[in-house]
């Protein structure tokens, strides 16, 4: 199969290519992005001027570009919808009409703010936020199209997620972290979303919903990250907790709880605790050159 991958400059598009261009069943990798190291040039604010006869030998893309930064996309509304939405419903219409099956990246931000509520895929989306508003759209636009499918994510940690980063930076500089709370998600690590991906390339039409929800099966706090992370590197983290203000909370929820119907029915992912998920994320974590902290 030829999958390629949209904005494959992400750091979840990298985890994506490099278990891509090792599975037998895939025959080529095509990065479609707007920089140098892409194979084709893509700009969503001008999705027309993209050739998109390269697309003919294409059997399946995954789409992963946006502008995903919740302030930014309330801040520039205009600019980010013409691109998560405008430019994004461009392309994959093109696609679609070329035979090709598209996987979209979509976000837990769909289903809005209702206090108490446990989303799932059958859930009617009412999202309130700009960035949820403009993957809903994407959404609504394609939704019942058998050649589209969207994943909604959750948190989506790693080593290299915003605020993991953020930690491991501050343990390396011996500084104190200043947690947000609350703050809450089912999270998810980025094994799991490479995971996926790779299972829906390879039992599309096995699957009969149009979205499936990653989440894991726990309601996960920052606080709870930062001190699972202090479990596998030998708490070396100190930190803070710190309640933001109403400014923080304005374009995200305090607390988004979403669950699957389908990913143990399908048997897509392995039914484990976050403390097993954020593990096999630290495992190579090499934090002062010492040959790695995790025995």
């Amino acid at each position: 199969m030829n999958i390629a991958i949209v904005g494959s400059s992400g750091y979840i598009a990298g985890y994506l290519l490099k278990r891509l261009k090792s599975e037998s069943f895939v025959s080529k990798v095509l990065k479609i992005d707007q920089n140098e190291s892409a194979d084709a040039f893509l700009n969503l604010q001008k999705p027309e001027k993209f050739d998109y006869s390269v697309l003919d030998s294409i059997d399946y893309i995954v789409f992963t570009a946006a502008v995903s930064g919740p302030d930014k996309c309330a801040k520039d509304f205009e600019q980010c919808w013409n691109i998560n939405v405008i430019g994004t419903t461009y392309f994959i219409r093109e696609a679609i009409l070329r035979g090709c099956k598209v996987l979209f990246f979509s976000s837990d931000a769909v289903f809005g703010n209702v206090p108490g509520m446990i989303y799932d895929e059958n859930s009617e989306t009412k999202a309130e936020t700009p960035y949820g508003r403009m993957k809903k759209a994407v959404e609504d636009e394609f939704k019942g199209n058998p050649n589209f499918k969207a994943i909604r994510l959750s948190y989506v940690a790693s080593e290299k997620d915003r605020f993991v980063s953020y930690c491991l930076s501050c343990i390396k500089s011996g500084e104190m972290a200043d947690i947000f709370h609350p703050f809450y998600r089912n999270v998810i690590v980025v094994s799991d979303v490479v995971d996926v991906v790779s299972w829906f390339i390879q039992h599309w039409n096995e699957y009969e919903p149009f979205a499936l929800n990653v989440a894991g099966k726990e309601l996960v706090s920052r606080v709870r990250i930062a001190d699972e992370l202090n479990r596998h590197l030998g708490n070396r983290l100190k930190y803070i907790i710190t309640s933001p203000g109403d400014d923080f909370y304005q374009n995200r929820p305090k607390i988004t709880q979403m669950k699957s119907l389908y990913i143990q029915k399908y048997k897509i992912l392995e039914d484990n605790t976050f403390t097993e998920k954020i593990k096999k994320e630290l495992v190579e974590i090499d934090l002062f050159g010492n040959g790695g902290i995790e025995k």
